[in-house]
């Protein structure tokens, strides 16, 4: 039995919420009470166990954290906020150009906000591998100009007229300077490679630039293609939205001089969560606010992008829901949403997709074990554990 007077607190975190959830969350309490009583008071109690708990098709991954009066885990940005204001100052400095529109609209983009998932995903790594030079900072900015760089030339591509809550920048400025802005990220991140002096890290970056870009072209040829099937779906996002990540990631261990097995730990967590990410972004496609996303809810399906969400529901649905469907998808036309969104959640795409999100989450989650202990690794966990309950 654990000592007298001791407290202990449960902690119980279920990746996805479902109508099992409250099932699961009875389980993983009983098997934490159970553990408490395991121990013996002169144990340590800052023991961390993760299992995972199978209820008829559905997988949760709990770690059961037993702590003495734990502590609140902090959030990833609060985690690392003083970094991310150097990360800024370093963008901040490096966006500086002769020509005043580059400055201009690189600012205009930048200043409008977002995650910045991709550099606080390498700099929690370089937290985790205990790597502390400031070279972290200018690759985390080398990670975001190619980001929004990628931004820049997709907003033109999709003819997209609201992002991040307000006007595009190519409705701001027009087309050709979204797209030379574009190309001045991505030239002015490759003289940030060349500084860094490493050429692993510029191996990295540029072989994830360029699948990036075939990514996109790939995109574009499947653009009204509602025979797009969910492995021509997954080839696409790993490509331009997950390959991104996994190189966020795998820097920090590349910079690290980390063993080559912590480093592939490093790259397949940034894919899995990396296409977690892009599942879950599709998800909120359809079933986000548009007040919170900062973007036109509907608009992948308007754009003629064939996403899981619908791939799932022409998988189910009846013969003339079908129709209805790759109408929308291969033709040009103004596109009615509430039947397509009555179709997705009769047939149950929608919990599908984020179950495949969810699957990527626990590969991500599982990818990191090898890394030793340490409040990042835990952040680390808890960050892919909330993408998958993320609102924008």
């Amino acid at each position: 039995m654990a000592a007298k007077g001791k407290k202990y607190t449960h902690k119980v975190f279920i990746l996805v919420p479902s109508r099992l959830f409250f099932v699961a969350a009875a389980q993983a309490l009983k098997r934490a009470v159970t553990e408490s009583e395991r121990l013996k008071p002169s144990e340590d109690l800052r023991e961390v166990q993760s299992t995972e708990l199978i209820i008829g098709s559905i997988r949760f991954f709990h770690p059961l954290i037993l702590t003495q009066d734990a502590a609140p885990t902090p959030s990833f940005s609060e985690l690392i906020s003083n970094e991310m204001d150097e990360v800024d100052r370093v963008i901040s400095r490096r966006l500086s150009s002769e020509v005043p529109l580059v400055g201009e609209v690189a600012k205009y983009i930048i200043s409008a906000g977002g995650k910045r998932i991709r550099p606080a995903l390498l700099l929690l790594l370089s937290g985790a591998l205990s790597y502390t030079a400031r070279q972290k900072y200018e690759m985390a900015a080398v990670v975001e100009f190619i980001h929004t760089a990628t931004l820049l030339h997709d907003d033109v591509v999709d003819d997209s007229t609201l992002r991040r809550g307000r006007a595009t920048a190519n409705v701001s400025f027009g087309n050709p300077a979204s797209v030379l802005v574009g190309d001045f990220l991505y030239s002015r991140a490759f003289q940030m490679m060349v500084d860094c002096d490493n050429m692993r890290v510029m191996q990295v970056l540029a072989n994830a630039t360029n699948v990036i870009a075939e990514g996109e072209v790939q995109q574009l040829m499947n653009m009204h293609d509602a025979s797009l099937t969910e492995a021509g779906y997954l080839e696409v996002i790993r490509s331009k939205t997950a390959k991104l990540f996994e190189a966020s990631a795998r820097i920090p261990a590349i910079l690290a001089k980390a063993s080559p097995d912590i480093e592939q730990a490093c790259a397949e967590f940034g894919l899995a969560l990396g296409t977690a990410f892009q599942v879950i972004d599709d998800v909120l496609d359809y079933e986000g606010e548009s007040s919170v996303l900062g973007k036109n809810l509907g608009d992948d399906l308007r754009e003629g992008k064939t996403t899981l969400p619908l791939i799932f529901a022409m998988q189910n649905c009846s013969p003339e829901e079908k129709t209805l469907i790759r109408n929308a998808i291969e033709h040009n036309e103004e596109v009615n949403l509430a039947p397509i969104l009555s179709i997705l959640q009769k047939t149950g795409a929608m919990q599908a997709t984020k179950e495949v999100a969810h699957q990527q989450a626990l590969l991500a989650i599982k990818a990191i074990a090898p890394l030793k202990d340490s409040i990042y690794k835990t952040v680390l966990t808890q960050l892919a554990s909330q993408l998958l309950l993320r609102s924008t």
